[in-house]
């Protein structure tokens, strides 16, 4: 495809004074293959901004610039961005230019994912690199001419473009345009003073030349593209079927033939099963309700995890079914062919969409394999550390050396005719098994990148220094409401928290009503529209938390100090109060605005709710109240106590009143790592869930509520919200099995029923059972969504999990992107109300759907950064202790799914799930002794629904059902190439009892149950003497139960802390 045109995404070329209309020719490849030609307008500007701080013509630049202290400013040729992107994207390169013709090479050549890493590249403040818009300067754009091939012709453009810009820059700085093009070089080279015209690896041998990182990397590109043009000339035989071309796809996927999906493969069992997560299906399809299978590497052909693929159905006697056998490593795979599922859909890939290939870490073979290959040996076969990606075969020498480390490397191609895909070696991370290169690979696994943030984007901070301490602008008082002597604000968050970004008050009002306000950090004052703050923090999208660390999305100044709501600082904030009526806490008003505040009191959660319980311990850890006189320190005591107690009342109404529409309330044991002073784990402590956890969620819940309602009601096409899509019926088949195993019936049909089932679904005599139950329908739950409202009809807004027709995010701007974007969003809408116009502009409706899909991807990758981490910790818990003389190895254990093999065990205590296996390799099973003990005897296995049979070869037989307690040893196991995991051996087949696991708090779900209960009676009474209507108010806010969801997705399954391993299959 030849020609011009503003690459999608990439910012928009201002209009300048005069434009030029001409025209552009495009040739087209339609989706029968044939070629079109097409005509269209192109406009060229005089003004369009060069993105130099050294520009004397003074252009509309806005944005990140180049600045005045490199040495020279490089323009890289299309040829070079597309095949070393990754050397461009080093921070040490700096002035960088990227034309528009360059970019479009990218853009239409090489792929969407090349791309955007190209569109993040420029958008990042740490890389200091901007875009020119040459294709729309007139004097900088030359036309292509007949007959010229479009590479020659980009080649020829971005020279053009070259010299332009270094004469717009008056000769101020030196430009070096840098290309492969050999003939361009003898062409260009000494053609005009000031510009030089070099070989990409001539430029960095002369400029760069300490950069040993860059010229090892650069080095192994080129030798792997020597290796995949020497393999494609030699090897002819085929491994793969060869892809279908993407327009015979295309045509296939709409009629039919084809469904399109992303390959999503088994972790535990990779060489075997994969699965094709099905979207966009046509209503001929529309009897598969479940994700296609695809059986083996053949059938895979060549796609790798996350590959959005195009997939043909294989015959119904073909179809297979998933394998059940426990698996423990890779070797187990071959020669494993039992399958007790029952038949699903089928399939084999027959072409790729779009890849999704990224940084891999990987392994090098034992030193011992390496040696024995000999000393001169360059291919070599890495390991990756994701189990679901093939062996990579990449060029070093570094083997040897580097045989114990991490490394990085990613993947150039995968032909047919190789067994294995093709790449190169990018950098070396660390030894394996230091703390800092496994928490390094964990970050380099999820996309993540962390850094300091940069001069350019410190500098836009305000001025908050023991000197000169930030103030409150008198200017920006007069503009806001002061709340500092009129209300009552204090937050209560957990202990360490410096993030404070939500603070609560309740007073009464003069008509003796109640004032109910949630105060949210005004984090928008500070990080303005495009600066170089909110540039990063969109890249970001949100802070990362992990098991030691965090990496925050802001500043230390704004996260930990300014937008903090510290207890006695004055503070920006914009504040939601509700009127509630005195007796029936009904919503009578809602207030949005701009606010000053000044919190009283920050508490820890414990604090709060011991005030709650009405024990007065409470006193020392709240330091606001220390050193008071006993009168003064009485009174406010009584005034906080009345606070607290009060919020708690309206909570527990607003809960209750959302529990009658239908909801669930789902719970889970999040697990804290305890660090010692030289960070080692020191334990794994349950979090105690308690009362006032769901009171300040309940809160969170009403204001992201109400903020919803506000900006769809003003902005319908525009306003960010949050959705939550209905679970698909097929995954509650693990829970409705479980809960039949123990009498109990499951009914899924909707939010309401699943809630019902489950405060049903309970054994007096082991409250466990109740918590497995609900974690398994954690775990069968959709993942929320950010999305547009513009992108989908309003039927689509619904969140499943909260039963809320529209629900946000507008609470935690210190940590999350899209609740700035709220933030600025409803400013805007307010502003609407007064019928003026918004102070910053609004995102169109495309740009809105883009950041949200950015913003759920990098939530997805923190998620799984967290999840990862929590499991990094306990592995390293468990390596130094011996598993058979240390008491904290041994625990209790419930069994909750049965395999051909083994079962799945939750250990509470440390909130683990992960396998147990009952029969070995070698053919024995286990069997215990007379005192309840497990050991190994020949024998066999036999599975049935709920339960497995294992029997001896003497007749001796013993049962595992579902729900049974066992006492299991808890150990490291060790991985080369992969991520440790944690083993499990059953020790006895009787519980192991030991006291003080259970929260302390755990009678707080039976006391919200009985208020629930007490409210639904009442409700039937009144029912019986009249009719009652529901206002319009009340039945818009339908949520749900309890924390509910808010703390399902929020706390255990975004943040990943209950599940630590995912289902073994």
């Amino acid at each position: 495809m030849g020609g011009a045109g503003r690459p999608n995404g990439l910012a928009s070329a201002p209009r300048g004074a005069r434009m030029i209309k001409t025209e552009k020719v495009l040739h087209l490849r339609s989706c029968q293959g044939k070629c079109v030609r097409v005509v269209r307008e192109h406009y060229l500007r005089e003004s369009v901004p060069c993105r130099s701080s050294l520009c004397p013509a003074r252009c509309h630049n806005e944005g990140k610039l180049l600045s005045e202290s490199a040495t020279h400013y490089v323009i890289p040729d299309w040829k070079v961005v597309q095949d070393y992107l990754e050397i461009l994207e080093f921070p040490e390169l700096r002035g960088i230019v990227f034309m528009q013709t360059a970019c479009q090479a990218v853009q239409h050549q090489k792929g969407h994912r090349q791309y955007n890493k190209l569109r993040n590249l420029l958008r990042d403040g740490q890389h200091e690199c901007v875009m020119f818009f040459n294709e729309f300067q007139l004097h900088s754009y030359v036309p292509r001419e007949q007959g010229e091939s479009l590479e020659k012709w980009q080649t020829r453009c971005i020279y053009y473009a070259t010299v332009w810009y270094y004469n717009h820059l008056a000769g101020l700085m030196p430009v070096v345009m840098v290309t492969e093009d050999v003939e361009a070089i003898q062409k260009y080279g000494s053609e005009t003073d000031g510009v030089f015209v070099v070989s990409f690896k001539s430029y960095l041998e002369n400029f760069w030349p300490d950069l040993d990182a860059v010229h090892q990397l650069y080095e192994s590109i080129v030798q792997a593209r020597k290796e995949r043009e020497n393999e494609a000339q030699e090897k002819n035989g085929k491994e793969y079927s060869e892809h279908r071309p993407l327009e015979l796809l295309e045509a296939g996927i709409k009629t039919g033939k084809y469904i399109q999906g992303i390959l999503n493969v088994n972790k535990h069992r990779s060489q075997l099963e994969a699965f094709v997560r099905i979207h966009g299906l046509p209503n001929k399809r529309s009897e598969l309700e479940t994700d296609i299978l695809i059986c083996g590497m053949k059938a895979r052909n060549r796609a790798v995890q996350g590959d959005v693929v195009a997939v043909e159905l294989l015959p119904r006697n073909e179809w297979k079914g998933r394998v059940s056998l426990l698996c423990e490593n890779e070797s187990e795979e071959k020669g494993t062919e039992e399958t007790e599922s029952e038949p699903m859909s089928t399939g084999k890939v027959v072409g790729i969409i779009q890849r999704n290939w990224r940084d891999y870490i990987a392994s090098f073979p034992p030193k011992e394999e390496i040696q024995s290959q000999g000393k001169n040996i360059r291919k070599i076969l890495v390991t990756p550390w994701d189990y679901r990606i093939p062996k990579i075969r990449i060029n070093t020498q570094q083997a040897e050396s580097l045989h114990n480390f991490r490394i990085i490397v990613r993947i150039d191609s995968w032909d047919s005719t190789s067994l294995y895909p093709n790449g190169h070696f990018v950098k070396a991370l660390g030894k394996a098994g230091d703390l800092e290169t496994e928490v390094a690979a964990i970050l380099v696994e999820n996309g993540i990148t962390v850094g300091p943030f940069s001069e350019v984007q410190l500098r836009e901070m305000p001025v908050n220094t023991p000197e000169n301490p930030w103030k409150i602008d008198a200017e920006e008082r007069a503009r806001r409401v002061d709340l500092r002597n009129t209300h009552l604000v204090f937050s209560i968050d957990p202990k360490g928290c410096e993030d404070v970004d939500d603070a609560l008050s309740v007073r009464k009002l003069a008509n003796e009503n109640l004032e109910l306000g949630v105060h949210i950090a005004d984090v928008t004052h500070f990080v303005k529209l495009n600066s170089h703050t909110d540039l990063e923090a969109r890249s970001r999208a949100t802070t990362c938390y992990l098991a030691d660390r965090h990496y925050d999305m802001l500043p230390a100044i704004l996260s930990a100090e300014l937008c903090s709501i510290l207890g006695g600082a004055d503070r920006y904030a914009v504040s939601i109060l509700w009127e509630l009526d005195k007796a029936t806490y009904e919503i009578c008003k809602v207030w949005f605005g701009r606010t000053i505040i000044r919190s009283a009191y920050k508490m820890f959660y414990e604090a709060a709710q011991a005030l709650l319980d009405g024990k007065l311990n409470v006193l020392d850890d709240i330091p606001e109240l220390k050193g008071l006189e006993e009168k003064e320190k009485s009174r406010k005591l009584n005034d906080l106590t009345w606070a607290v107690e009060k919020l708690t009342e309206i909570a527990r109404h607003t809960r209750t009143k959302r529990s009658l529409q239908g909801g669930l309330e789902l719970e889970g044991i999040e697990i804290q790592v305890q660090l010692d002073e030289r960070k080692n784990i020191s334990d794994l402590v349950p979090k105690q869930p308690l009362e006032v956890h769901e009171i300040v969620a309940e809160c969170m819940i009403l204001a992201n509520h109400w903020v919803a309602k506000k900006i769809t009601e003003n902005l319908p096409h525009q306003a960010l919200l949050r959705r939550h899509p209905s679970p698909r019926q097929e995954s509650f088949a693990v829970l409705v099995e479980c809960a039949r195993a123990k009498g109990f019936k499951m009914d899924t049909s909707c939010n309401k029923a699943l809630a019902d089932s489950l405060d049903m679904a309970k054994d007096p005599h082991d409250p466990l059972v109740n918590k497995l139950l609900r974690s398994l329908a954690t775990q069968a739950m959709s993942n929320a969504l950010y999305f547009s409202t513009g992108s989908c009809s309003e039927d689509l807004f619904y969140h499943y999990g909260l039963a809320l027709d529209k629900y946000t995010h507008f609470t935690s701007p210190i940590r999350r992107y899209a609740d700035i974007v709220v933030h600025r969003l409803l400013m805007a809408a307010l502003m609407k109300d007064k019928k003026l116009e918004s102070e910053e502009l609004l995102l169109s409706q495309k740009d809105l759907e883009e950041l949200c899909h950015h913003i759920n991807n990098k939530n997805r990758a923190a998620q799984r950064v967290q999840k990862q981490s929590i499991e990094l910790f306990q592995c390293m818990y468990f390596k130094d202790k011996d598993p058979t003389s240390d008491d904290c190895c041994i625990a209790d254990g419930i069994i909750y799914s049965i395999r051909a093999n083994g079962v799945l065990v939750f250990v509470p205590k440390y909130g683990i799930k992960a396998p147990a296996f009952l029969k070995k390799r070698d053919g024995l099973v286990i069997t215990t002794q007379p005192d309840g003990l497990c050991e190994w005897n020949p024998g066999t296995l036999r599975r049935l629904r709920d339960k497995i049979i294992s029997t001896t070869a003497d007749g001796r037989s013993i049962t595992f059902s579902l729900f049974d307690h066992i006492t299991v040893r808890i150990s490291e196991l060790s991985s080369r190439s992969h991520p440790d995991s944690i083993k499990l051996d059953v020790v006895s087949n009787q519980p192991h009892t030991i006291t003080g696991i259970e929260p302390a708090h755990s009678s707080k779900t039976n006391l919200v149950q009985d208020v629930i209960r007490s409210a639904e009676a009442a409700q039937l009474v009144q029912e019986n003497e009249k009719s009652i209507s529901i206002r319009d108010e009340d039945r818009e806010y339908c949520q749900t139960q309890g924390n509910s969801l808010y703390s399902l997705l929020e706390e255990i399954k975004e943040m990943a802390l209950l599940d630590v391993t995912e289902q073994v299959s």
